[in-house]
């Protein structure tokens, strides 16, 4: 069985795809991965034992600009590379993670009567995805509250999947990796990948008040470190093995509200507060899932333009006086199989191919 799966622009369109390429590969599938000429896909799938392909891909921007004109004949460029690559590589079924790149490549599948399974991981869904709906079979989705107009797709919930390591974390292995205080609370900041400027400010001008009560692991982006000397303030530019157990560890995670990171505190039972990527600098897609998770009593939420050291200890004083009202809430989020529930759905189009 060959297996086609395609995603890129961001970590968060590749990652969760990393468990659906395990699975699959052990139900026999040979993989491919298709993404953009950054050379960030690469990096992401390297460890992977999947064969890589980068191919053109535009961006088509909610505002005019002169480059969408100049990406869509990078779109353009990107089916033609897509449809002859389809060809050759003669995929049984395409796996779409999102991303610009997900376009070409679901549209020249479609031309060749490949089936595509899309995923959607806000709960709202991206321009990319829309773009791609009318030429997949399934949509899955990682919230059950996702409206979206499916047209002739199947759209099912699945979460979104996670990684073993991020499931399996260890709170104990965590704190010995951290070799931290463990009289006190533990505070994860994070802003994604590639951090968080603003958050990371507001971060550290609260410093002397937030280590009076809580250690603080400042997760901040890479070239992001500062030379900052306080006691129980840990700062990393990124971190990937033993970042279950860190979040495992943690008592409070304060992140942004991008789906993945979302979907993992939720999972996790993590007590959290969001700062939502602001509709001004996105799609408004943070602050659409922010505004989710605050109101199923799952997170408590600040906006970005309010964020300053007086709102960030306010909404963590919130979290941890009401901490079991939020840990009940938590229990209540349902946590689907995604790995398994999406791979059920690659394998239920080729059949014959099982």
């Amino acid at each position: 069985m060959q297996l086609l799966v395609v995603g890129g622009g961001s970590a968060g369109h590749v990652i969760p795809a990393l468990p659906v390429i395990a699975a699959m590969q052990q139900a026999g599938a040979e993989v491919t991965f298709v993404g953009t000429h950054s050379g960030l896909e690469e990096e992401l799938v390297a460890s992977a034992g999947v064969t890589f392909h980068a191919i053109s891909a535009g961006k088509l921007r909610r505002y005019f600009s002169w480059q969408n004109f100049t990406d869509l004949f990078r779109i353009g460029v990107g089916v033609v590379q897509a449809f002859f690559f389809i060809g050759r590589c003669k995929p049984d079924v395409v796996f779409s993670k999102g991303g610009f790149v997900s376009f070409p490549i679901a549209f020249a599948s479609w031309l060749r009567r490949v089936p595509v399974v899309a995923h959607e991981s806000d709960l709202t869904p991206g321009l990319a995805n829309r773009l791609v709906l009318p030429f997949v079979d399934t949509l899955c989705v990682s919230f059950a509250q996702t409206k979206v107009a499916a047209g002739g797709a199947r759209v099912v919930h699945t979460g979104t999947p996670l990684r073993t390591s991020i499931l399996q974390g260890d709170a104990e292995r965590g704190r010995q990796l951290l070799d931290v205080d463990t009289s006190r609370p533990l505070l994860i900041v994070t802003g994604g990948s590639l951090g968080a400027d603003s958050l990371n400010a507001v971060v550290r001008d609260a410093l002397p008040e937030l280590a009076e009560h809580f250690v603080v692991v400042h997760v901040c982006g890479r070239g992001k470190l500062k030379s900052i000397e306080a006691a129980g303030y840990l700062q990393f530019e990124y971190v990937d093995e033993g970042w279950g157990d860190m979040l495992a560890a943690a008592d409070i995670v304060l992140s942004r509200a991008g789906a993945n990171a979302l979907f993992e505190l939720l999972a996790l039972r993590k007590l959290n507060l969001l700062v939502p990527l602001s509709a001004q600098a996105s799609r408004g897609d943070q602050v659409a899932n922010a505004a989710f998770a605050e109101e199923s009593g799952y997170s408590v939420v600040v906006a970005e333009q309010a964020l300053d050291t007086k709102s960030l200890m306010v909404a963590l004083e919130t979290l941890l006086a009401h901490r079991q009202q939020y840990q009940d809430a938590l229990a209540t989020f349902v946590v689907p199989d995604a790995t398994a529930a999406i791979t059920a759905e690659l394998l239920r189009l080729v059949p014959s191919k099982i």
